[in-house]
């Protein structure tokens, strides 16, 4: 028998629940022994200094320690049930808030929680070698908390499915466990959450643009309908935010030791920055430009009949929903969306419904841009001539209105044929992977050092000091 306050720290009364009690008795082994298959390599006895939620109280949700990652305590916890909460959008705009599942929405509302469900232990596979390759002890313990906390995601979803769903939810939860990142025949959901991440650079955008996606569909989530679900995600989203700001901090970090290394040898070549054992900011980019291309694919269709249903229905609100100052309906609104005619691209207006995918892409890329800004600070800071940024969201898409086409980082209509010579200045090419990777050969872990391709950051963890030993190996 599992000890629910002790080993699943929970505010969901799960020991009072014996059928919900029996079926996690029964995935638990099955997510520890996925855990000790698929995640981090070689680090189930390391005792790392890990913040661990026990409680949805500002003095409960981060408690700091050393734990053995096998051992986390992946808890469940909702926010606090606001009373008399309504639905804020969609047709039942006004009605009581669902504290169950509508037997109309359940196929939809399984899917909608599956799907968010699959990227938490997708990430998790995708991560699984990086500790081998760590840029400092402060790096590793960091990769560390985004994988347990990825695992409590799992967790939190896999309750939703367990508590709500029946037979059906035991056999997507079980699914969950078995689906693998980049397999051939049993791959994760999203396209994204199937590319590799081979190296720290793609891991720190993988946390700064991935990540944020998840921030922004959990947003949206939180503003359901199905309030369980709409409590999941908001608790969710306070540890989502050390996952972006590991990514955002990780890549700055990376462009400060490359100027500073480049201001102070006088070099601008990106060959002579890499004689210097450092990334040359042009590759800085190329993995900007993958990154964030993959990562919008991942809201889907410019035009979605789906995503209109899902906010008619309650299901799944905008980004800050009760802030928008509209009728929350959308019914004679309107959206602009994004359209190759020709050789040419066009602006047109759609249904705000239908076009809810693209303003939440919208919102998202907002957000981005300003994180890409704070990156160009520290190159402006160093008085270096060149800026990274964004390529314009049409360029390397699979997905929506722009698959199919061959759009330049600058917004032109491409030929096939001229947008694969381009293509090598724009995505990293097989030597970027190898060189990078050839820079992180073997890890750092001795106190207080770092990799000479990246800076140490400003602050320790928990303000502990940079020479703090984050990460015991017995």
């Amino acid at each position: 028998m599992i000890d629910y306050t002790e080993k699943i720290p929970n505010n969901v009364d799960l020991g009072r629940d014996r059928v919900l009690q029996r079926a996690l008795e029964h995935w638990q082994p099955a997510y520890l022994s996925w855990w000790n298959d698929v995640g981090p390599n070689e680090s189930h006895g390391y005792d790392v200094y890990l913040r661990t939620a026990i409680s949805v109280e500002p003095d409960g949700w981060a408690k700091f320690g050393y734990v053995k990652m096998p051992e986390y305590r992946w808890g469940v916890f909702l926010q606090p049930q606001t009373p008399n909460r309504e639905i804020n959008f969609g047709v039942n705009k006004g009605q009581p808030a669902w504290q169950e599942v509508p037997g109309e929405h359940r196929s939809v509302l399984r899917r909608i929680i599956v799907t968010q469900g699959d990227t938490e232990p997708a990430s998790v596979e995708q991560q699984r070698m990086l500790g081998l390759s760590c840029p400092s002890m402060y790096d590793l313990r960091n990769i560390f908390q985004v994988n347990v906390e990825e695992g409590r995601h799992l967790w939190a979803m896999v309750y939703l499915l367990h508590r709500y769903f029946g037979r059906d939810g035991r056999e997507e939860a079980e699914a969950l466990l078995a689906r693998r990142s980049g397999d051939a025949d049993n791959p994760r959901i999203l396209g994204a959450f199937n590319e590799p991440t081979p190296d720290w650079l793609a891991f720190f955008m993988f946390t700064f643009f991935t990540d944020r996606d998840g921030k922004y569909q959990l947003c949206c989530l939180a503003e359901s309908g199905f309030d369980p679900l709409a409590r999941t995600c908001r608790f969710m989203l306070t540890e989502e935010a050390h996952h972006m700001f590991v990514g955002e901090t990780g890549v700055g970090r990376i462009v400060q030791r490359t100027v500073d290394v480049m201001k102070e040898n006088k070099i601008s070549d990106p060959a002579d920055v890499r004689a210097m054992g450092v990334i040359d900011l042009e590759t800085i980019q190329r993995y900007i430009n993958f990154h964030f291309s993959v990562t919008i694919d991942l809201y889907g269709s410019d035009v979605s009949s789906n995503a209109a249903n899902y906010y008619t229905s309650g299901l799944k609100g905008r980004f800050e929903e009760t802030k928008i100052g509209d009728d929350h309906l959308l019914i004679d609104a309107e959206y602009p969306v994004h359209e190759v005619i020709g050789d040419k691209i066009i602006t047109k207006n759609v249904s705000a419904l239908t076009g809810l995918n693209e303003r939440l892409r919208d919102d998202y890329i907002k957000e981005v841009e300003a994180g890409v800004g704070r990156w160009n600070r520290i190159i402006e800071k160093a008085g270096i001539p060149f800026r990274l940024r964004l390529p314009h969201k049409g360029f390397h898409r699979a997905i929506g209105n722009f698959a199919g086409h061959h759009i330049s980082i600058d917004g032109a209509v491409m030929t096939k044929e001229q947008w694969e010579r381009h293509a090598p200045e724009w995505l990293p090419s097989p030597g970027d992977y190898k060189y990078v990777q050839s820079l992180m050969s073997g890890r750092v872990v001795e106190l207080g050092k770092f990799a000479n391709w990246i800076a140490p950051p400003t602050r320790g963890v928990n303000n502990q000091p940079l020479n703090f030993e984050y990460v015991r190996f017995n």
